[in-house]
């Protein structure tokens, strides 16, 4: 027989404790001469602007200061800072290049990996995969216009 359950390894207290590794799929549209990826997660990308739809149940677990979402599909991590304020990060770990194991706390964001924390004020920013076990994760600018949030990765 087969039974079924429910687990949850979230932290119930923590305001950090939304983090989702999202794939997402992708299908190439032309755009005249401009090539753009959109997914139907409410993500879209052309070239180096990301335009999300945080209206998106994609984006569901953004509800709280200190949530994140990690787009894997586009390499992206996107930090909850308050109702009107997100922050992108580049997932790459600047340790060892893992881009799928995040927890975040207190400012920083922690690969599970080797357990290497890294700030997120854009200081004393790392390059992926070099070997650095501290500093700063790369920052992207990103600005919120209603329920869409682009962000700008060179």
């Amino acid at each position: 027989s087969f039974i079924p359950a429910c687990s949850k390894s979230d932290d119930e207290g923590s305001s950090y404790s939304s983090n989702s590794n999202i794939s997402g799929s992708t299908g190439q549209s032309s755009q005249g001469t401009s090539t753009s990826t959109q997914t139907n997660d409410g993500i879209n990308q052309s070239g180096s602007t990301v335009t999300l739809d945080l209206s998106n149940s994609t984006f569901s677990n953004l509800t709280n200061p200190g949530d994140f979402i990690n787009l894997l599909s586009i390499n992206i991590i996107i930090l909850k800072i308050s109702n009107t304020e997100f922050r992108a990060f580049d997932n790459c770990c600047p340790h060892n290049g893992s881009k799928n194991s995040w927890s975040y706390s207190n400012n920083e964001f922690t690969c599970g990996t080797h357990g290497n924390s890294f700030n997120i004020d854009g200081s004393d920013v790392k390059d992926c995969n070099s070997g650095a076990t501290s500093g700063g994760l790369k920052k992207y600018d990103a600005s919120l216009s209603g329920d869409t949030l682009t962000v700008t990765t060179s």
